[in-house]
């Protein structure tokens, strides 16, 4: 079959961590030997903001690590539809897309597009902006794949879509599995952008803190780091290592001995049972894990078994000394969140369960098709 996707940016995952899904089903559908189109937006904040602070080399290394995924960057306002949904079978349509172009595609396939249309939601704003999200016009679309069952709800309970599944994120790996190094760099590492005011607090509860007083060497990644958070860092002994393209955190997590998983408040208070990617790509790469509380709604998990989970400060203290005293609780969780994410959380199962969403809207009867269309 023949896939198009339209998405924020494909190449750069500066303060975009959709990228790194989005990136794993390109190659996927590829290796099975689909045909694949990506457009972006050249004007992308992402890409914009990444070769402002590190010029062009980061998008030639995605090259040389992804040589399979190429994206045509392209002015969403002009981009002629015809030609680029030209002998489409299913449209992914991201939702970091502007309104407009999201409305455009709609109603391209409404005038005669034989493909399926989705629209991709990876992100909490339908309940912290939903002002913004309820704008989107999906009239024409068959549905929604929401990263989520509480998404997903909210998008039939609203009306805001035809219909709408569940298509959790999950581990590329082809590039998110254990590495073996011996070179030991330190105790902790953290890879995540400090959150826009989303978490400070539990940022300081169960991370920063916890370093602190265990005396622990760690070193945090990420990106939008203002001065006060990079001098909470330094005050607690935290070294602040800037942007990491996400394909090197594999690397990143071999050397270390164990990370932690904060999530933003929204998806604490309003969005349970999603864990964001981190939490795929960290269980992949054969690293302990110490979460920070969130409750495991849909079942993904097991905790407890796939990673140690700390309900405040202390715990996480706790926690932290148990992992790195314990030689046998470190190999456990490392090999039990692994077997986990290879039995169920992998691209390769998130393409076969689009592909069913796709053979389930086929084999519908002809004149529910024409609803659709």
């Amino acid at each position: 079959m023949r896939f198009v996707m339209f998405c924020h940016s494909l190449v750069s995952d500066w303060n975009h961590g959709n990228a790194h899904f989005l990136r794993g089903i390109c190659s996927e559908l590829l290796a099975r030997g689909h045909e694949l189109a990506v457009y972006e937006p050249r004007d992308a904040w992402s890409r914009v903001n990444l070769e402002a602070e590190h010029g062009h080399a980061p998008i030639e290394a995605f090259a040389r690590v992804y040589p399979e995924l190429h994206s045509t960057a392209c002015d969403p306002a002009t981009l002629d539809l015809d030609v680029a949904l030209e002998g489409a079978d299913v449209v992914l349509v991201h939702e970091w897309n502007d309104h407009a172009l999201v409305r455009r595609i709609g109603l391209h396939r409404h005038g005669g597009g034989r493909y399926r249309l989705f629209f991709h939601d990876t992100h909490h704003r339908s309940v912290t902006d939903e002002k913004s999200m309820a704008a989107y016009d999906l009239s024409h679309y068959d549905g929604v794949l929401a990263f989520g069952n509480v998404i997903r709800d909210l998008y039939r309970r609203k009306g805001w879509a035809r219909r709408a599944w569940t298509w959790h994120e999950a581990a590329d790996t082809r590039h998110f599995h254990p590495l073996t190094n011996e070179a030991e760099e330190g105790d902790l590492v953290w890879i995540g952008n400090w959150g826009d005011g989303e978490r400070e607090a539990e940022l300081d509860e169960f991370l920063l803190g916890p370093v602190r007083d265990l005396g622990l060497k760690a070193r945090v990644h990420g990106v939008r780091y203002p001065d006060r958070a990079l001098e909470r860092l330094r005050a607690a002994g935290i070294r602040y290592a800037g942007w990491l393209p996400n394909y090197r955190a594999p690397t990143v997590f071999s050397c270390h001995r164990v990370t932690v998983h904060v999530p933003r408040r929204p998806y604490v208070e309003a969005l349970p049972g999603i864990p964001t990617i981190r939490v795929f790509e960290a269980l992949a790469c054969g690293i302990p894990l110490v979460c920070a509380p969130w409750h495991d709604a849909e079942d993904l998990f097991t905790p407890g078994r796939d990673f140690l989970v700390a309900n405040d400060g202390a715990a996480m203290r706790q926690r932290l000394r148990d992992v790195l005293h314990d030689r046998d609780l470190a190999r456990a969780l490392r090999e039990q969140g692994l077997d986990t994410v290879l039995a169920r959380h992998t691209c390769a199962h998130r393409v076969d369960e689009l592909l069913a969403i796709h053979a389930e809207l086929e084999a519908q009867p002809i004149h529910l098709r024409s609803i659709a269309a």
